[in-house]
C-alpha cells in the first residue's frame, strides 16, 4: 500500500476533508498531508532493507482543533506511525489556525527492478 493510501485510510472516518498537499474546498476545518522525506533506515551488505517514510499532517481550522489533533494522532499511531514533533502556527493572511504534525513509519524497502 502506498503511504498516501495509508494516511487516507487511517483518517477516512474523521468526517472532514483529507487531501494530498492542497485543499481547494470551502470547509473551515480540513487536513492536508505530504511526504517530506523518504530514506533508507536499515542497510546490510550494501542493500536497503527498511525505508523510513516521513510525513507531515497539517490540520487547518478557524476554530478549536484540539480534539481533532488527538483523533488524528490516535489513528496514525494505531496503524504504525511514530510521532516526531508537533507545532502550532497561525496563518495571518488567511486567518486560520494550523497544527503541524510530523511522523515516520518504517516499511520493508521496495525492490527496484533493473
Amino acid at each position: 500500500m502506498s503511504i498516501n493510501l495509508d494516511v487516507l485510510t487511517a483518517l477516512s472516518d474523521l468526517n472532514i476533508p483529507v487531501t494530498f498537499q492542497t485543499y481547494s474546498g470551502k470547509a473551515d476545518t480540513y487536513i492536508t498531508f505530504f511526504t517530506y522525506l523518504d530514506k533508507p533506515e536499515l542497510h546490510g551488505d550494501d542493500k536497503e532493507f527498511t525505508t523510513g517514510q516521513y510525513i507531515q499532517i497539517d490540520v487547518w481550522s478557524k476554530g478549536d482543533y484540539n480534539q481533532l489533533v488527538i483523533d488524528v494522532h490516535n489513528r496514525l499511531k494505531e496503524v504504525g506511525f511514530r510521532k516526531l514533533n508537533f507545532y502550532d502556527l497561525y496563518e495571518k493572511d488567511i486567518k486560520v489556525y494550523h497544527k503541524v504534525m510530523r511522523y515516520v513509519i518504517e516499511k520493508e524497502a521496495q525492490r527496484w527492478r533493473k
